[in-house]
């Protein structure tokens, strides 16, 4: 049976698969596509996460894509409602008439003869083959497998039940019931207060503090905005705000950090009193912007510890007990139900297996490009979006400079496009630079970024916008070449 052909396969139907489809149809109107998803439904992050209080950590206004308006109120919207815009996207532009659900994809192997990518996928246990021109990964960077869980001393002993926020049970019952949320990270602060309104009490328990900085979850300049100006106008002109404020907060953390970290924890005291043990509690001992920063809405955590129904613990484990969990200072905290928000097993490159001319690929021996190719492999790109800033603005970069490089492609003949690194004094660093564990756990299996442009990562919406939007495509790197045989364009031109 034949393998059914596509000039682009994109894996993932998530937020940024369903990006791509659109990209794709507006800017490379006439390449077909395909979108693989693994699982049988759109919204990935958004659709997979089912937690109580899930929601956005960046706001809508650049979280959402370029092309389409958030027009709700919230702009630290909460996940159902995410879903519901990407769901909207996918319906209103026709992108969900190109996904293949139950598609989990396996391996993919390059041809430089044919030009082209055989991509394996599984369906319901049976191997499907699918070949594409063009391979573009939009399927995340973690594991839909199940998150990072720790062996925990003593964990077979405890009798209350042991959750993983990525395998939330839908008929968890904690009303009135003691919870544990290990863990400091943006899923911790979220579920805390989220928790706290119905179960008896809840302790966040975390080894070492994390940065928390709340805002209002409703921008009232957009609100207003919206009321006075079409659509699309408001919505620019909040998303550039929201971008340039970003921008030169991250660079203020970074050129004067201590001055940032005073300013983050006098917040926090404002918010908890003078009396709270601030400096424990909610002071790290890394610069801001090491790790990302954890944002509450309308103080939601803050207000939650101060009515009593939630509280944060810093300590360490020394075991788990049939009731709960003993700490190294000898304290023990009761626990009816233990929350495992303990991070996310990272995957690089989707979890594919690669293959280039029956060459194994070993991403973590690569050089990225730009952050999103990379280094002698062709016809692929993947969406990675930033880490100190929303996922999408880079996601929409990327999809834009794809659509560049295939029309490219289409103009000049070439069949293949591949960067390649010529340049021996270019030097490998990490792929990020958090110091967050789940970051630090998976950096040597992901590919490394350069000292110098085009293979530096920047992180830094301004400087991609010019290298993405705007810069040449030959830049001595990016090389296009394997263009057609004379022989097939006669024959295509004959049966024309």
């Amino acid at each position: 049976m034949a393998s059914e052909h596509f000039d682009v396969l994109i894996v993932g139907a998530g937020l940024s698969g369903i990006g791509a489809g659109y990209h794709l149809q507006t800017q490379s109107p006439d390449r077909s596509y395909v979108i693989l998803e693994g699982r049988e439904a759109i919204g990935g992050t958004w659709d997979l996460f089912r937690y109580p209080g899930i929601r956005s950590d960046s706001d809508m206004y650049t979280l959402g894509y370029s092309f389409k308006p958030w027009t709700e109120a919230k702009a630290i919207a909460d996940g159902p409602s995410i879903l519901k815009y990407v769901r909207d996207t996918a319906r209103d532009y026709s992108i969900d008439r190109h996904i293949r659900y139950g598609h989990q994809v396996k391996a993919a192997a390059w041809s430089s003869e044919d030009a082209c990518w055989t991509v394996e996928a599984a369906v319901g246990g049976q191997p499907v083959t699918v070949t594409a021109n063009f391979l573009f990964l939009c399927g995340g960077y973690y594991s839909y497998e199940g998150g990072y869980t720790p062996d925990f001393p003593g964990a077979d002993r405890f009798k209350g039940q042991v959750i993983h926020p990525q395998k939330w049970p839908e008929d968890l019952d904690y009303a009135g019931k003691n919870v544990v949320v290990i863990g400091s990270g943006a899923t911790a602060v979220t579920l805390v207060p989220a928790m706290a309104g119905t179960a008896g009490h809840v302790t966040m328990l975390q080894r070492s503090p994390t940065y928390v900085v709340s805002r209002p979850a409703e921008d009232a300049m957009a609100n207003k905005l919206r009321k006075m100006l079409p659509a699309m106008l408001a919505y620019n002109i909040i998303r550039w705000r929201s971008v340039l404020f970003g921008m030169w907060f991250f660079r203020l953390a970074r050129n004067k950090p201590e001055q940032v970290k005073q300013s983050i924890i006098g917040l926090v005291r404002r918010h908890l009193g003078p009396d709270y043990d601030v400096g424990k509690h909610f002071t790290p001992t890394y610069n801001p912007w090491d790790q990302r920063l954890c944002l509450v809405p309308d103080s939601d955590l803050f207000e939650a510890i101060n009515a009593g129904k939630a509280s944060v613990v810093t300590d360490h484990i020394e075991t788990f007990t049939e009731t709960g969990i003993r700490l190294k200072s000898g304290a023990e905290l009761p626990a009816d139900i233990i929350v495992s928000a303990t991070g996310l097993t990272l995957q690089v490159l989707n979890g594919l297996q690669l293959t280039v001319d029956g060459r194994s690929i070993d991403p973590g021996q690569t050089l990225s490009y730009k952050g999103m190719m990379y280094e002698g492999v062709p016809n692929l790109a993947s969406a990675f979006g930033y880490t100190n800033a929303s996922w999408t603005l880079k996601c929409d970069l990327t999809c834009e400079y794809v659509c560049r490089v295939l029309n490219r492609m289409t103009a000049t003949g070439a069949r293949q496009v591949t960067p390649h690194n010529d340049d021996p004094t270019i030097g490998h660093e990490p792929w990020l630079d958090f110091s967050s564990g789940y970051v630090q756990r998976a950096m040597e299996k992901f590919p490394k970024q350069g000292t110098r442009a085009p293979w530096k990562l920047h992180q830094n919406y301004a400087r991609d916008l010019m290298s993405l939007r705007y810069a040449r495509l030959e830049d001595g790197v990016l090389a296009f070449s394997n263009r057609k045989p004379a022989r097939a364009k006669a024959r295509a031109k004959v049966a024309a």
